[in-house]
């Protein structure tokens, strides 16, 4: 299930933004006491930002974002470790992208992903994104890919 932030969620905001694993292609994690300090009460409550839930608990987060004068959407999500492998990240991710689709019809996406985290690949693919370009930010080789 997408839905908005919640307050219950914090604690696995915390969990997600300071896991090492899931963390490995965007930069490392954040540090877990300065999220438990900083991260506000409801994380992340904004349009377009949506917790993936599974038997009433938080396992992930979908990003909807469209930065200022770019004229496209990013699409962004992060999952806990323990459930990687189970297609919840394609499922939601779908849901999500269908969401965009009523609300704003024909709006490109684009997905960013370095080339060497290969499940990121497979749904970008899975998801419908071709790719448009690489190039390297981060030390890394980055892969934007645009949805049919």
């Amino acid at each position: 299930m997408l839905r908005a932030s919640e307050a219950r969620d914090r604690p696995y905001f915390v969990e997600l933004l300071a896991s090492a694993a899931v963390h490995t292609y965007l930069g490392g994690p954040q540090p877990r006491d300065q999220l438990e300090r900083d991260l506000p009460e409801v994380p992340e409550q904004w349009p377009g930002s949506f917790v993936v839930e599974l038997d009433g608990t938080m396992i992930g987060q979908i990003l909807l974002r469209r930065p200022a004068a770019e004229g496209k959407v990013d699409l962004g999500y992060l999952f806990l470790p323990r459930v990687w492998g189970f297609g919840y990240a394609a499922e939601a991710c779908a849901a999500a992208l269908g969401w965009l689709d009523g609300v704003l019809p024909g709006e490109p996406v684009v997905l960013v992903t370095q080339s060497a985290n290969l499940p990121s690949m497979r749904l970008a693919a899975r998801l419908g994104f071709v790719e448009v370009e690489r190039f390297r930010a981060w030390d890394a080789e980055q892969w934007r890919g645009r949805r049919r």
